[in-house]
């Protein structure tokens, strides 16, 4: 091309690669932006909040751990994919801090050909398109399975000090909604299990209820079947399932009823069974913490809480279930029928050596 020589502008505007006019003068204010709402939307949205400790953790670090940027960090999730060009499957490059859930973890063309997931549990699971952004983040990090390597056969009230707690880790809807089938909670022995929680049709992806960029509920669509004032007021059942006999609440309350009850059991349990009080604190890591003095404090060293360490295998699988349910706030409409099994299995675990007799609990599996 000789000098002076113009460029012919491409004629596909899918190759205009800005959004500013041709030619000035012009007002930035009369630009049209054909996404500009979808923008404005995610700007305001957990995803975009590069603040938030779920992108922020690694800041100090200077790079984002590969084991924790598939889902904390756009370039991870890419990476991870294979969708950057790299070998799929795993993080092997350096992951930089300050991203975040972006447009391309979503909107990557490359999405098309991721055709399945693999869960915790070792599920591997066919997904379309930007249902893989959803399932591949929202799963979790461990499994029943995990929990249930970890005790094998070992006396499932007697302490073992090598034992520690195991986080299912947090916001794990895609591993409640697939219930049984992904396998994602500890599974009693001789108990069934309800599958993938199948809604009301076209009601059947993450996408129908979750509007995709501010990823609130689009609570309108569920008032053509359900009379309530919000999502969690939901009733599925005409059953009380936490033996309160109360059907005007929504299905959430009986879930947050039993769960409640089976934290107090497991702090039962480790105090007047195995005599080693475990207290919760759900703001700092591991969570479960020991005191071993009983006076309602979490025991310090050096100027940091001690971790519990007296798990037996019964309370382990215990508190792997509670903090799996708890994990996902929105449980009750991921599956809530998956989800009561587990904290009723997991109740009645815990009674047996508590001397609670299960039908004076009233519950309902």
């Amino acid at each position: 091309m000789s000098l002076g020589q113009e460029t012919e502008a491409p004629e596909d505007p899918a190759e205009i690669p800005f959004a500013l006019p041709r030619s000035g003068p012009f007002n930035p204010a009369d630009i049209d932006i054909g996404n500009e709402t979808a923008i404005a939307d995610w700007f305001r949205s957990a995803h975009a909040n590069a603040a938030a400790e779920a992108f922020s953790h690694w800041d100090d670090d200077g790079e984002v751990q590969a084991a924790c940027a598939t889902c904390h960090s756009g370039e991870g999730f890419r990476d991870f994919h294979g969708l950057d060009g790299s070998e799929p499957g795993v993080v092997d490059g350096t992951i930089d801090v300050g991203g975040v859930v972006d447009c391309g973890t979503c909107h990557n063309a490359g999405l098309a050909q991721v055709t399945e997931v693999t869960f915790p549990s070792g599920l591997v699971h066919p997904v379309r398109g930007v249902e893989a952004s959803c399932l591949t983040c929202h799963q979790g990090r461990s499994a029943g399975t995990d929990v249930a390597e970890a005790i094998g056969d070992q006396e499932l009230d007697a302490p073992n000090p090598d034992l520690r707690f195991i986080n299912p880790h947090y916001a794990t809807a895609a591993a409640t909604w697939l219930g049984g089938y992904g396998a994602a909670g500890y599974h009693y022995q001789g108990q069934d299990y309800s599958g993938r929680f199948f809604h009301a049709r076209p009601v059947e992806t993450c996408n129908s209820c979750h509007q995709p960029h501010t990823l609130e509920v689009e609570f309108e669509a569920c008032t053509t079947c359900h009379q309530a004032e919000e999502p969690a007021a939901i009733r599925i059942a005409r059953q009380s399932y936490d033996g309160s006999g109360d059907t005007d609440k929504g299905i959430s309350a009986d879930i947050q009823s039993n769960a409640d009850l089976l934290l107090e059991m497991i702090e039962a349990y480790t105090d007047d069974v195995v005599g080693a009080p475990v207290i919760y604190d759900g703001n700092r890591y591991p969570y479960f913490f020991a005191d071993a003095n009983r006076d309602g404090a979490i025991d310090m060293a050096d100027g940091r809480p001690v971790a519990y360490a007296s798990w037996t295998p019964r309370s382990l699988r215990a508190a792997f279930n509670w903090k799996l349910i708890t994990a996902d706030p929105g449980n009750y409409a991921h599956n809530p029928q998956y989800t009561l099994e587990l904290l009723y299995d997991s109740i009645a675990d815990m009674a047996d050596p508590l001397g609670v007799d299960m039908e004076d609990l009233n519950l309902l599996r």
